[in-house]
């Protein structure tokens, strides 16, 4: 094993990035005087430990139990359950945590379907994984267990997040309660084919970390090296037959470029109302499922389901450290609480049953507010109070030389014009954020700086005066566009500009201009505006733009919250493209090659950004 671990430290690197263990800042949390309780066990872990699912195949789990002078401690405890796919021999990418094992709960992490020890084929939360996720809780809670007392949440982060809420919707026997941490809600526009491109950020690393690390050597090769080949053998034609397939068949414009049954399978927010038991929402502002956190904390809110909403200012690498028991250099630690021990209070309390009104009062909503550094609660997402205003596009923007306008009355001026800049979005938070957040922990300052890139499209200031703007939801554009092509794509970001011209992106929305069609029924509307416009993304739905008209074009910007100061300007950014991140499928790419886009906004064609403002 020690050769293993050596050989595997890139890739473990690779797998932690996914999971999002890194460096996070943290939110205040209320404690009302309640003391976390110390940790009074040791561990011990039985490895390999096979688990039988309903189709008769056997997975394998780590069982990480309490311990006292290395022997597994006597009695019946509750059970934490996590399913990982980056290899649970893996340190760091295992989803264990011995902060709450030495706090009286076992752990079973199991390597799901086809990763790591475990035979078969991977295939992403697929129905059959889903079904494991019910099996093996069931397994967990069950009596024959000499160690479990029937009584079981679920943990993770990312991937074992997201199976959490597949799991829960199932109402497997013995479930109390879950905690997941940034989780997905919608594969397909979370990230996969966000604005109807493919992503090429996280996608290629996630995929390869996966297949990289299923084909490493199981533990048991030693012992049983029969089983240890056939199982290499099934994940190494799996890397080909799925995780390659995939992705191939997306940049050549296949069905996996587009939204249809394969995606809504593997979406929460298809099943969260089945979701029952209490659930602890944790999510990034910078994270790669920024959009569907918020989502998911809504649906369990509004039918009365338990729950929390936790909204911090984090990339994918930052947001899930605290939740796997690490604190790395750099980290911030919740004043109040940290993750740890708000997970810790929150399995004691739905789980075991024990009383906490400290928890109980916490808010239900709490969410950082970029520029001021503030942590607002709230009783709601969005806030109570907020209201959309329209602020329309105005003046004559000319690409990298002048700086249009934003204002509350009639639009005018235009049509400005922003050039087919394929590399465009190299350097921009979007570059770290769709990277996981790697670049960041590398120290680019391409972050919070986004000015040089602006110089790259066309940009609409509103200068901040008298006091503070605040927003907090999510954001939408509605532009009118004409291009010389078939197609394009558009980027379009909110920044906060400071007197000196740095420009911090906020958040970001994307647009394949062919796949702008719009889903009436599930575009939400506040205040007379379109705030959340929701696009089909099937190829059905698919149009060739008509050459050099102008045509209407809603944009999804994602969610978000700012304090903009007095004296900075609010900035809406257009670009056409925003490289790494994403990247067109052939087909697109054909069809916009050389063509830029204009933004219209005149009276006939107006243009505006829906922006969601707190008193």
């Amino acid at each position: 094993m020690a050769r293993i671990t050596r050989w595997t430290t890139p890739l473990a690197a690779a797998a932690i990035s996914l999971t999002g263990v890194g460096i996070a800042h943290a939110a205040p949390t209320a404690r009302s005087g309640v003391q976390v309780r110390p940790a009074t066990y040791d561990v011990v872990v039985e490895r390999d430990v096979k688990v039988t699912m309903s189709d008769g195949v056997k997975l394998l789990a780590d069982v990480y139990r309490p311990a006292r002078n290395g022997k597994a401690a006597p009695g019946r405890f509750p059970a934490i359950v996590s399913q990982t796919p980056y290899n649970k021999a893996i340190p760091m990418a295992s989803m264990s945590d011995e902060y709450l094992v030495k706090r009286g709960y076992v752990q079973v992490v199991l390597d799901v379907r086809g990763t790591g020890g475990s035979p078969g084929g991977w295939h992403a939360f697929d129905a059959r994984e889903q079904k494991d996720g019910h099996d093996l809780v069931e397994w967990a809670s069950s009596s024959k267990r000499p160690w479990s007392n029937g009584r079981v949440g679920l943990s993770g982060a990312s991937y074992g997040g997201i199976n959490q809420i597949f799991t829960a919707a199932q109402h497997p026997k013995g479930l109390k309660a879950i905690f997941p941490v940034v989780s997905a809600g919608d594969t397909y526009r979370d990230v996969v084919g966000t604005g109807g491109q493919v992503d090429l950020g996280f996608m290629p690393l996630w995929l390869g970390a996966v297949g990289a690390l299923g084909i490493l050597p199981p533990t048991y090769s030693g012992s049983d090296p029969q089983q240890a080949v056939q199982v290499l053998k099934q994940h190494l034609g799996n890397i080909g037959s799925f995780e390659l397939n995939l992705l191939i068949d997306a940049l050549k414009g296949g069905s996996h470029a587009y939204d249809g049954p394969f995606y809504r399978q593997r979406s929460p927010l298809e099943v969260i109302d089945k979701v029952n038991v209490p659930a602890f929402v944790v999510g990034g502002e910078f994270d790669i499922f920024q959009r569907s956190e918020p989502l998911l904390y809504q649906r369990l809110a509004a039918r009365g389901i338990p729950s929390k909403f936790l909204y911090g200012p984090w990339t994918h690498v930052q947001a899930a450290g605290p939740a796997l028991g690490l604190t790395l250099p750099g980290t911030i630690v919740q004043p109040g609480a940290s993750l740890p021990e708000l997970m810790l209070r929150w399995y004691d309390h739905y789980v075991q049953g024990v009383a906490d009104p400290g928890l109980d009062g916490l808010p239900p909503v709490t969410y950082y507010e970029n520029g001021s550094g503030a942590w607002p609660t709230a009783t709601q997402w969005p806030p109570a109070g907020t209201r959309y205003q329209a602020l329309r596009l105005t003046g004559q923007a000319v690409a990298g030389k002048r700086t249009g306008g934003l204002t509350t009355g009639p639009g005018s001026g235009g049509p400005d014009a922003a050039p087919w800049t394929p590399l465009s979005g190299l350097c921009t938070r979007s570059s770290v954020q769709w990277t996981a957040g790697l670049l960041g922990l590398l120290g680019s300052s391409c972050e919070t700086d986004n000015s040089e890139n602006d110089q790259n499209g066309v940009v609409y200031d509103l200068p901040v005066t008298g006091k503070p703007l605040r927003i907090a939801g999510t954001v939408s554009a509605h532009l009118n566009v004409s291009t010389a092509s078939e197609d394009g794509q558009l980027t379009v970001r909110l920044e906060d500009v400071t007197p000196g011209g740095k420009a911090t992106q906020l958040t970001a929305g994307w647009q394949a201009l062919s796949l702008r069609a719009l889903d009436k029924k599930r575009s939400v509307v506040k205040d007379g505006l379109i705030v959340q416009p929701y696009h089909s993304y099937t190829k059905a739905s698919a149009r060739p733009m008509p050459k050099n008209q102008a045509v209407p074009i809603d944009v999804e910007i994602f969610p978000g919250a700012a304090s903009i100061a007095p004296g900075h300007r609010l900035r809406v950014s257009i670009q056409t493209a925003d490289f790494p991140h994403l990247l067109p499928p052939i087909p697109q790419l054909i069809n916009s090659a050389g063509a830029g886009i204009k933004i219209w906004h005149d009276a006939r064609h107006p243009s505006w950004i829906a922006l969601p403002t707190l008193p």
